[in-house]
């Protein structure tokens, strides 16, 4: 398989070509290294999954791929063409959409109007026109509203459309954090221990989620999480961080016996 072919997964899935690849990236806070040149590419309809220990630094890439960190050195590559220097909502209009590994909602708004904050990219009238409430503004705002209807249906969340988001227990957050992604219409998500804190019911409907915005919807995703049986079950292939340096890449099947991989992370075969 090169950089910018498609691949055929185990179970016969069709992925596409190569849509982002990180270059040599390298992140230096003051005389901190947070990522020592690492790459790896992201391919197109496929779930990519970046594990390690705490402190490997597979947060701190996220936000690189996020546009919240700029590299100290190394490039982002997105749909085949070098990306320049992006503030992160620069990011989020070309596609690229996240959730966070602590909850960032606002709690005291509805769960609507939570994930309605997810369109803000899409909205295009004049701050005039949105005060009032008139003409195009309107027309915006019935077609955003129409698009968040349709996630909260698809991600079964409709009898707390209106309910604060403060009341909600954790796992539901979580999901209104991933409806609030989905809002955006990314043709990356990005996923931040999206199971961190879950009991085991709670983690099966978020991997079947995951699973069903990938097929439905053809979303590339790319997540972090620490749950090892989460992560073989749902991704198509993993890199593995390691004190910010990159020690393992390729199938989970490749990654669960890497030696390197074991010794620094998964402690057996």
């Amino acid at each position: 398989m090169t950089q910018n072919q498609g691949y055929t997964t185990a179970d016969g899935r069709q992925i596409g070509g190569t849509v982002m690849e990180m270059k040599n990236i390298t992140l230096k806070f003051g005389g901190v290294t947070a990522i020592s040149d690492i790459s790896f590419d992201i391919h197109e309809g496929e779930i990519r999954a970046i594990i390690g220990p705490n402190g490997a630094g597979k947060s701190s890439m996220l936000n690189v791929i996020s546009g919240f960190y700029t590299p100290t050195e190394g490039e982002v590559w997105y749909q085949g063409a070098k990306r320049p220097l992006m503030r992160p909502y620069e990011v989020a209009r070309q596609g690229v959409a996240r959730t966070f590994q602590n909850i960032a909602l606002f709690e005291g708004m509805s769960v609507l109007d939570n994930i309605m904050t997810g369109r803000l990219t899409k909205m295009n009238a004049s701050i005039l026109s949105q005060a009032i409430w008139l003409g195009r503004a309107r027309a915006e705002e019935m077609a955003n509203r129409e698009k968040v209807e349709r996630v909260i249906d698809f991600l079964e969340i409709q009898s707390i459309r209106k309910t604060p988001v403060g009341r909600l227990p954790y796992g539901l957050k979580k999901r209104v954090e991933l409806a609030r992604a989905l809002a955006a219409e990314p043709s990356i998500l990005l996923l931040d221990e999206p199971m961190a804190g879950m009991n085991v019911e709670e983690k099966e409907d978020m991997s079947r989620f995951i699973l069903d915005v990938n097929d439905e919807f053809g979303t590339t995703i790319c997540l972090i999480e620490h749950d090892m049986g989460v992560v073989m079950d749902l991704s198509d292939r993993v890199v593995v961080m390691d004190y910010g340096k990159k020690i393992g890449d390729g199938t989970p099947t490749e990654v669960r016996n890497n030696q390197a991989v074991i010794d620094a992370y998964l402690g057996v075969a």
